[in-house]
């Protein structure tokens, strides 16, 4: 019939095996407490563990609670969906082959490109990945660093350089599949949802250019650009 019948002597495990249940521990760590009649420090140890994942559980759920309330309040506002879709993620440290200097707008760096592109020609180097450009300070002036990455050995002159960028635990990104002329709406997407979800910037921008413009035109529609912040709980 399904039913399982218990003897009034096993009740008092029957209720620990509940118990226990209850708190979250699996039915395998059940079974090693009741077999190997742990000490209590170790089952102050073993309930401390599950204290810490069920706090670090709550803790992104409530995250997950404040991003649902965030797109609402966006929905509400707009009365449609967003255009652009923020994800918070990981970047691995990269090794990069860069060139930095100061340029008056974004899109006047062509001569920095057309510098490090040609000293990887010349030295039959090939790119690893995705280029990118860190930008530094907004403009005017933009402090702008352009990056090829590339992890065998080089040898740097006196513009151009070979560094590891640090890994970042937390990274909004957002992706603009289109002509450069109107990533300023993806700038405002992603800067609009950093501050609705309570986040701060904490380093510079990235732009990946994931499927490069084509002549580095300005209005190349398939364009493919992820931003990324470096950011932290504000």
């Amino acid at each position: 019939t399904g039913y399982r019948y218990y003897s009034f002597d096993m009740l008092p495990k029957l209720n620990r095996i509940l118990a226990l249940k209850e708190l979250g521990l699996s039915l395998e760590q059940i079974k090693q407490l009741l077999e190997d009649d742990l000490s209590a420090e170790q089952l102050r140890g073993m309930l401390k563990l599950k204290q810490v994942e069920i706090q670090r559980q709550m803790a992104d759920e409530k995250e997950k609670l404040a991003r649902v309330e965030a797109r609402l309040k966006m929905i509400e506002q707009e009365n449609k969906m967003p255009d652009y879709d923020v994800v918070i993620k990981k970047v691995e440290p990269i090794s990069v082959v860069s060139l930095r200097g100061v340029i008056p707008t974004y899109p006047e760096q062509g001569h920095l490109w057309e510098k490090l592109e040609s000293f990887l020609t010349q030295r039959e180097i090939k790119p690893e990945g995705a280029c990118f450009t860190i930008y530094y300070s907004d403009p005017p002036d933009v402090d702008t660093e352009v990056c090829e990455p590339v992890s065998v050995p080089i040898q740097e002159n006196q513009d151009i350089k070979q560094h590891m960028l640090p890994r970042i635990e937390m990274m909004a990104t957002v992706v603009h599949k289109g002509p450069f002329i109107t990533i300023g709406e993806a700038y405002t997407a992603i800067l609009k949802w950093i501050e609705a979800n309570d986040y701060r910037i904490i380093g510079p921008t990235r732009e990946v250019y994931l499927r490069p413009a084509v002549n580095a035109s300005q209005t190349d529609s398939e364009t493919v650009t992820e931003i990324q912040f470096p950011v932290e709980k504000a």
